[in-house]
């Protein structure tokens, strides 16, 4: 199958930490990945954001890139790329008209997949949409302190209603698309994934930027450090947690960190609650030294106001660690409460001290947790499996007859 991605923001070349650059990168370059692995065509449409960059990079396993001129080839803001995403449609399909059209289209993020419907107008080349993240539940958390165009929750809306098929990440997306007024009856729910034979149980090895004298106990959060991340619920649990070090790992780098608003917000918080000497920045961490870090950690913590999915709790699984997440969203199905993981509501500190706590205190415990997080994500969460759920969903409209006749 010829199956074109389009990814306007989140470049599966990417490097990963910054504001942008996040777990729908990792999502579209290993789904892609995978996707040619298996023996699919795949090309990734994404926004030019460096003039220097070249039209078209080959990725492993013959995954193409294929950078758009859309807008000012510098990076922006992705709140800021409304105004391009009909010129990036644009682009596209006379892209296509050059080289061949696709078999299907999977557009990820609401702004990418208005540029897909774009480019497939009038070339009856069926969309498939995902969306990663939805503006209704965003401005239910952020209220006025959201950026997004004022105008997202009703394209959103739209785009649900005229795309062929929508992925949608997990179970609670699905009722949040139904409140929008979006049909579920061609919603498909395929979850992130995870490479299960990268992130794998062991022994964490000693990381040379860990650089105090350890606590007995070592809390790790690991992804991007904006508001809704929820890294502050930690922060004002740690006065609660005796023992216990927060180390965070994201961000810009270490040698930037002092200019980081985020970082200056959540260090003046630990100080006014007494833990400042108990909280680590370590900035961005390379990706091949995540495992390790996982690994070296006894309990991996995520605990955002609101999270689409999270492909973090799915690391920590695979790597045998038990979590401790917000009971919201993607990791309501990521997180088994009571079996791989234990989940408290959101913004809670006392909640989160309080299982922290139990958790901590009971080694027996954590271990039977992370051995369950580990089966379970080798068994729903493997690229391998991702990969082979989404391209059903492409084949439901490619195939649209083969579907209705084995219905």
């Amino acid at each position: 199958m010829r199956i074109a991605m389009v990814s306007e923001h989140a470049s599966p070349l990417a490097t990963l930490g910054g504001v942008d650059a996040g777990g729908q990168n990792v999502h579209v370059a290993a789904l892609a990945t995978e996707l040619a692995r298996a023996g699919h065509e795949v090309t990734v449409y994404t926004r030019r954001d460096d003039a220097d960059l070249p039209e078209r990079v080959a990725m492993p396993h013959g995954v193409r890139v294929v950078h758009v001129d859309a807008g000012p080839a510098r990076p922006l803001p992705k709140d800021h790329l409304l105004p391009f995403m009909a010129d990036m449609g644009r682009w596209i399909q006379r892209d296509w008209r050059e080289r061949g059209l696709p078999d299907v289209v999977h557009s990820h993020f609401w702004m990418s997949g208005l540029a897909a419907r774009t480019a497939a107008r009038r070339l009856r080349v069926p969309v498939v949409h995902t969306y990663h993240a939805l503006g209704s539940v965003k401005r239910r958390h952020q209220g006025t302190a959201d950026p997004s165009p004022p105008q997202r929750v009703h394209l959103e809306t739209r785009l649900g209603r005229e795309v062929d098929a929508i992925v949608a990440t997990c179970t609670d997306e699905v009722t949040e698309l139904v409140r929008m007024g979006v049909p579920d009856a061609h919603v498909h729910v395929v979850p992130c994934g995870v490479d299960t034979t990268y992130f794998t149980p062991g022994p964490g090895a000693a990381q040379p930027w860990l650089t105090w004298e350890p606590l007995p106990y070592r809390l790790l959060s690991v992804g991007r450090l904006v508001e809704r991340k929820g890294l502050a619920t930690v922060v004002e649990a740690l006065p609660s947690v005796p023992g216990a070090e927060l180390v965070v790992a994201g961000g810009p780098a270490d040698g930037h960190l002092d200019d980081d608003p985020e970082v200056r917000r959540l260090r003046a918080l630990a100080a006014r609650f007494g833990v400042a000497g108990r909280v680590h920045f370590v900035g961005a961490v390379p990706r091949e030294q995540v495992p390790a870090l996982m690994r070296a950690s006894d309990v991996v913590v995520a605990t955002p106001w609101y999270e689409p999915f999270g492909i973090v709790p799915l690391e920590a699984a695979a790597c045998g660690r038990p979590l401790v997440g917000s009971a919201v969203g993607g990791l309501l199905d990521s997180v088994q409460h009571g079996v791989t993981g234990v989940l408290v509501p959101p913004r809670d500190p006392a909640a989160l001290a309080r299982e922290l706590r139990l958790l901590l205190a009971d080694p027996a415990r954590r271990r039977r947790l992370g051995e369950a997080a580990r089966r379970r994500a080798v068994r729903l969460y493997d690229w391998r499996q991702v990969a082979a759920r989404t391209l059903t969903a492409y084949e439901s409209v490619v195939y649209p007859s083969v579907k209705e006749a084995t219905a």
